[in-house]
């Protein structure tokens, strides 16, 4: 017997969409990948600063420019060019680890995610 929560009066919740998951997976896969590019790739002092830094610094800029409820909103093309740039800083980070396949693959599902879901609000 299936428990069908009634609805709420004033409460609105939001359709989650399987692009809003692949676009949620990938961020959490760009701070993961930060994080191991930070302590893996780094000297001792270096790897503790980047591998904190790095992952805090993008989410940061998430939280700012790119979440549901950015503190500062921007125009669709700049939000876009945020987006873009925190991919090819993971895509440059799987590449300095000497992982190119990994990057390019993140590199692909990241702006394809992206582009579908830029046209989506778009539209």
């Amino acid at each position: 017997m299936s428990q069908e929560s009634a609805p709420v009066p004033g409460v609105d919740r939001p359709n989650v969409t399987v692009l809003d998951v692949i676009r949620a997976i990938v961020l959490v896969v760009a701070i993961a990948t930060l994080a191991l590019w930070g302590f893996a790739t780094w000297p001792m002092p270096w790897n503790i600063v980047l591998g904190i830094g790095a992952p805090v610094v993008v989410l940061l800029v998430w939280a700012l420019f790119l979440s549901p409820k950015a503190v500062l909103r921007l125009h669709p093309f700049l939000r876009a060019a945020v987006e873009l740039l925190i991919y090819v800083g993971v895509t440059i980070a799987w590449w300095l680890m000497d992982q190119p396949f990994i990057g390019l693959a993140f590199a692909v599902v990241a702006v394809g995610a992206g582009v579908v879901s830029g046209r989506r609000n778009l539209s």
